[in-house]
């Protein structure tokens, strides 16, 4: 049920690959340390963060900044592409979203990447939207555990 993850252990992609974004590559560079080392950031009594949100229109670096703090980091690379949790998974998707964040328990530290998520939205079938906010309520309430 997961074949709709990608794993990628170690990406290719480094800051190098980068160029005209400089002000996304400081922020990202920012979420090494307590990816790396949280216990540097619990020791001093502050609670590392857990995740980011990056957001954007199409095409603007959001995948490739991604892997780029993968690959800095040595921390495993998951990707979905949202479109095929409801595609492929309709009526499994809120088991696959279970089951998703089970292996990114299993790999961490991780970085769990949920790539076109908008295009979910565009759909119109009553179904498709009803599996999506199964999938987003299912998505909370696992970030909430983990967090």
């Amino acid at each position: 049920m997961v074949s709709v993850m990608k794993v990628e252990k170690a990406p290719l992609e480094s800051y190098a690959h980068i160029e005209g974004l400089d002000a996304q590559i400081q922020e990202i560079e920012a979420m090494e340390l307590p990816l790396t080392h949280p216990e540097l950031y619990e020791d001093i009594g502050i609670k590392p963060p857990k995740g980011v949100n990056l957001y954007g229109e199409a095409g603007t670096g959001k995948t490739l900044l991604a892997k780029v703090l993968a690959k800095s980091t040595s921390i495993t690379f998951l990707r979905v592409v949202g479109i095929e949790l409801i595609q492929k998974y309709l009526g499994d998707a809120p088991k696959l979203v279970r089951e998703l964040f089970r292996v990114t328990d299993e790999l961490s530290p991780s970085i769990f990447f949920i790539d076109e998520i908008d295009a979910v939205g565009t759909r119109e079938w009553v179904s498709e939207v009803l599996a999506l906010l199964q999938i987003l309520v299912k998505y909370k309430v696992n970030l909430a555990r983990i967090s």
